[in-house]
C-alpha cells in the first residue's frame, strides 16, 4: 500500500510512533530488523507417523532422505504432541495453547477459544514475516483469514516480497492413515516408483507385540513403511527448491510429524505410539547462536537432543527464532531462539472424543515413566470408531478377538474396562503393555507423576470433565453463533496538501483481528496491527475476524464517504471470555474429587447421590453416570430414582437430562426415560444429539421402541450421530433376522 507522500515527514513520523502500540499487536522488536538478519523458516509437515525412520534406530525403515537430513542438523528424541489425533494435535501448534485449556479438544468440533488466542501466525506476520500454509489447517476451528498471507495449495515463499523473510508450512499427507489402506492417486505413483531395494516385505516386518502376527496386519504394516519411504521424494524436492532459490543458509528448516502412526493404538491412544513424533531441526552454521545461544553447539550437525519438547513449544520456538516476543497466554515454551526456556521436566497429553466416541484420558510423562488416568474406565479401549474399523488391521484384530483367538499383549485391547490409573517404565516396556500401577516398587513413582497430573489439570483449567453439551452450550447459547463486530475507522492524522490519511483501526469484538486492503487494489488481506496510511483519492476496506466467529461485514472508508457507527476507540462490547461459567479451580477440584470415588464404587453411592443436587450441572453429570456404574448389579433406593427422575425430567442441563434418562431406562424406567432421550435426538446441539444417540446403543433392545424415529432422523443427523445410530439399527436389525 502507498503510504501518505504529502504529509511532513516530522508530522507523520510522529503519527507512526504514537500509533505503533495501538493495534492488536503493538510493534514487536523484530520489526525494526532488516530481513537478512531474521531467519527464514520452514516447516515439513508430515502426517500421522512415529519416529520410524533409519536415523532413530527403526531397523525395517528405508528412510535415507531423512537419515541425511539428521546428519545436517539436530534429531530430537523426545517430542510429544498433546494430543494422539490431528486436529486437536494442529490446534495446539498453531496457537501455543493446550486444546484442553480452550475448548477445542474434541475431535472435529468448532471451538471458541477465550479472546487472548490467536494464531501465532498473526505475531510473526504483524512483525513483517510472510507466511503460508500448503495447504492442510485442521485447527479445530475455521482458520482465520488474518493467519496466513497465502493458505491453499498454492501456498509458498516465491509469493513474498523482495528479501522478506518467511515462514512457510508445507504439510504432506502421503501417510495420512487413510494411505495404509486407500492411498490417493499420487501416493500409489510415489509407492510404484520405489525400487525393489526400497520396499519392505511383510514378512520381515517387526511388529509390536500388541498386535496379532497375521499376513494382514504385516501387510499394513510394511505399507506404512512403504508411504514414509516414498514421501521423501516430495520432502528432497522441496529442499532442493529451498537451494535453487540460494535460501538453505538463511532458512531454518524443520520436519516434523503431527502425531503418532496412524494404526490402531497408535493414532488416538496417548501410548507413546500416539503421541512420540519426530523431530529433524536442521540450523545454518550463520543461525546457532541466534537458535541456540549458550547451547549453540547442541545444534551442529549430527547431534542429538533428549530434552522434552512438547508440541504447543513449536509456536513460542517459532516467536523466539523470529525475534517476537512470545505473549504470556500462551502455555508453551520456546526451546530454540534468544527466548529459549528451561526444559521441560513432564509433558502432558490428553484424548477426548475421538470422531463419534466419548472417552477422558489424561496422561503425563517424565523422559522415563508414563502415568495414564483413565476417568470412563467402564467403557473400553477397542470402542468401535467407524472410520478406524475401516483399516484392515482393525478388522483382522477384531475378527480375531470374536473368535477367542488373541492371547497376551494382544488380548489386553479388548478387555471390556479399562484400568484407572496406568503407568509404564518406557524404558523397560517401550510398547507399554505392563502396567506397573499396583506394582508398590514403584509407588513413590506413582504418586508423583499422579500429582503432576492433577497439578497440571487445575493449572490449565481442564475442560475434559465438562461435558460437551455443556461447553457447547457456554461457547454458543442455543447453538447460535457470534459474529464478529465490523472494523471501526478513526483520522488519526490527515494532510490538508493532497487530503491523504493515517488511520487507526478497531472492533467492538474483544480479541478481534482485522485485515485490510485498497479497493480494486486485489492481493491478500494486510494484517492490520498499528497504523495504515492512505491516499486522499484511495477506498480502504476493511473487516474483522475472531478464532470461533463468523467474520465481520466489510467496511469501506473514503475521504468522500465515511464509516458509518462507533468511534474506533470503543470499549469491546462482546467475545469475552465464556470459561469462567463452566470451569474455576474450585470445580474441577471437586470434580476430580468426585471421580475419585471411581476407586471403589459401591462406596461411594453416597458420594454420588450428594452430587445429585449440586449447583454445577458437571458435577450433577458424572454423580448421575456414577450411579449407573455403580448400581448395575445393586438394588437401587427409592430416593435415588425419585431425584434422578427429577433430573431427567427437570435440570437445565440438557446434558444432564441426557444421562438421567439413560440411567432411567438402565433402572427399567423406559416409560420415563425413553420420550427424553428421543427429544435429545432433536435437540438444536449435536453434542446432545450424540449423548442421546450413545445412551440408545448402550441400551439396545430397550431403544426398540424409538427404531422409527431412529430411522427418521438419521439422514438429516450430523455424522457423527448418524454413525451411531447406524449402528444401533443394524444391531436391532440383526437381532430380527
Amino acid at each position: 500500500m502507498r503510504i501518505l507522500s504529502a504529509i511532513g515527514h516530522a508530522w507523520f513520523g510522529f503519527c507512526v510512533a504514537v500509533l505503533a502500540t495501538s493495534g492488536a499487536f503493538g510493534q514487536p522488536p523484530a520489526a525494526n530488523r532488516t530481513a537478512g538478519e531474521r531467519p527464514n523458516i520452514l516447516w515439513i509437515s508430515l502426517e500421522d507417523i512415529s519416529p520410524d525412520f533409519g536415523c532413530y534406530g527403526d531397523r525395517y525403515a528405508v528412510t535415507p532422505v531423512f537419515d541425511r537430513f539428521a546428519e545436517s542438523g539436530v534429531r530430537y528424541t523426545r517430542v510429544f504432541t498433546h494430543a494422539p489425533v490431528c486436529a486437536p494435535s494442529r490446534s495446539g501448534l498453531i496457537t501455543g495453547m493446550y486444546p484442553t485449556s480452550i475448548a477445542t479438544h474434541h475431535m472435529r468440533c468448532k471451538g471458541v477459544p477465550p479472546p487472548e488466542v490467536k494464531c501465532f501466525t498473526e505475531y510473526l506476520r504483524a512483525a513483517g514475516y510472510y507466511c503460508t500454509n500448503n495447504a492442510k489447517t485442521d485447527y479445530q476451528f475455521d482458520p482465520p483469514f488474518t493467519a496466513w498471507d497465502e493458505n491453499g495449495h498454492r501456498g509458498h515463499w516465491r509469493g513474498r516480497q523482495v528479501d522478506q523473510p518467511f515462514f512457510a508450512v508445507f504439510n504432506f499427507t502421503n501417510t495420512h492413515e487413510s494411505q495404509v489402506r486407500a492411498p490417493s492417486a499420487q501416493t500409489k505413483a510415489l509407492v510404484k516408483r520405489l525400487t525393489v531395494d526400497e520396499r519392505h516385505d511383510p514378512a520381515k516386518a517387526i511388529l509390536p507385540p500388541y498386535y496379532p502376527d497375521t499376513p494382514a496386519v504385516r501387510r499394513d504394516w510394511a505399507n506404512y513403511h512403504d508411504n514414509i519411504t516414498a514421501v521423501q521424494t516430495l520432502v528432497a524436492q522441496l529442499l532442493a527448491q529451498l537451494e535453487e532459490d540460494g535460501l538453505a543458509d538463511d532458512t531454518i528448516v524443520w520436519i516434523w510429524g503431527d502425531h503418532g502412526r496412524g494404526l490402531p493404538r497408535g493414532k488416538r491412544w496417548v501410548y507413546d505410539s500416539g503421541i512420540h513424533a519426530p523431530l529433524l531441526v536442521r540450523v545454518p552454521e550463520k543461525w546457532r547462536g541466534h537458535a541456540g545461544g549458550r547451547r549453540a553447539d547442541q545444534l551442529r550437525p549430527g547431534s542429538v537432543n533428549d530434552d522434552l519438547v512438547a508440541f504447543v513449544d513449536f509456536g513460542p520456538a517459532v516467536l523466539s527464532l523470529a525475534g517476537v516476543e512470545v505473549p504470556r497466554h500462551m502455555q508453551g515454551r520456546p526451546f530454540l531462539g534468544p527466548q529459549t526456556a528451561k526444559p521441560r521436566d513432564y509433558v502432558f497429553a490428553a484424548r477426548d472424543r475421538m470422531d463419534e466416541r466419548y472417552d477422558v484420558i489424561r496422561a503425563v510423562r517424565d523422559k522415563r515413566f508414563k502415568y495414564i488416568r483413565n476417568f470412563m474406565p467402564h467403557l473400553p479401549y477397542a470402542q468401535r470408531i467407524a472410520y478406524m474399523e475401516l483399516m484392515p488391521i482393525m478388522r483382522e484384530w477384531r475378527r480375531l478377538d470374536a473368535a477367542g483367538q488373541l492371547s497376551g499383549a494382544a488380548a489386553l485391547f479388548f478387555r471390556e474396562t479399562k484400568p484407572i490409573e496406568e503407568l509404564y517404565d518406557t524404558q523397560t516396556d517401550p510398547h507399554e503393555v505392563h502396567n506397573l500401577a499396583a506394582d508398590t516398587r514403584y509407588a513413590d513413582k506413582l504418586k508423583e507423576l499422579r500429582g503432576r497430573l492433577t497439578e497440571w489439570m487445575i493449572e490449565t483449567h481442564d475442560l475434559g470433565l465438562i461435558p460437551e453439551p455443556i461447553l457447547d452450550e457456554a461457547q454458543r447459547p442455543g447453538a447460535r453463533w457470534a459474529t464478529t463486530e465490523p472494523p471501526a475507522v478513526k483520522v488519526a492524522a490527515q494532510s490538508s496538501n493532497d487530503g491523504g490519511f493515517v488511520l487507526r483501526l478497531s472492533s467492538g469484538t474483544a480479541g478481534a483481528s482485522i485485515a485490510y486492503q485498497l479497493k480494486g487494489g486485489g492481493g491478500a488481506w494486510k494484517l492490520y496491527h498499528g497504523m495504515i496510511g492512505v491516499e486522499g483519492r484511495e477506498t480502504l476496506v476493511a473487516k474483522a475476524c475472531r478464532i470461533g466467529y463468523r467474520d465481520s461485514p466489510i467496511i469501506e472508508f473514503s475521504p468522500v464517504r465515511r464509516p458509518q457507527g462507533a468511534p474506533a476507540d470503543v470499549k469491546p462490547s462482546g467475545g469475552e471470555d465464556w470459561r469462567p461459567q463452566v470451569i474455576i479451580k474450585e470445580v474441577l477440584t471437586r470434580l476430580l474429587a468426585l471421580k475419585e470415588h471411581d476407586r471403589d464404587r459401591t462406596k461411594a453411592v453416597d458420594a454420588y447421590e450428594r452430587s445429585l443436587a449440586d449447583e454445577h450441572p458437571a458435577m450433577r453429570y458424572w454423580a448421575i453416570t456414577g450411579l449407573r456404574i455403580a448400581t448395575r448389579d445393586k438394588p437401587l433406593t427409592h430416593q435415588i430414582k425419585a431425584a434422578v427422575t427429577k433430573l431427567a425430567e427437570q435440570d437445565e442441563s440438557e446434558a444432564v437430562r441426557m444421562v438421567a434418562a439413560h440411567a432411567l431406562c438402565r433402572w427399567g424406567e423406559q416409560d420415563a426415560g425413553l420420550p427424553i432421550l428421543a427429544a435429545g435426538l432433536e435437540s438444536r446441539q449435536p453434542a446432545v444429539q450424540l449423548h442421546a444417540a450413545h445412551a440408545l446403543e448402550n441400551l439396545g433392545e430397550t431403544a426398540r421402541p424409538l427404531l422409527p424415529r431412529l430411522k427418521q432422523l438419521a439422514a438429516k443427523s450430523s455424522e457423527y450421530v448418524q454413525r451411531v445410530t447406524s449402528h444401533t439399527m443394524e444391531q436391532l436389525e440383526a437381532r430380527d433376522r
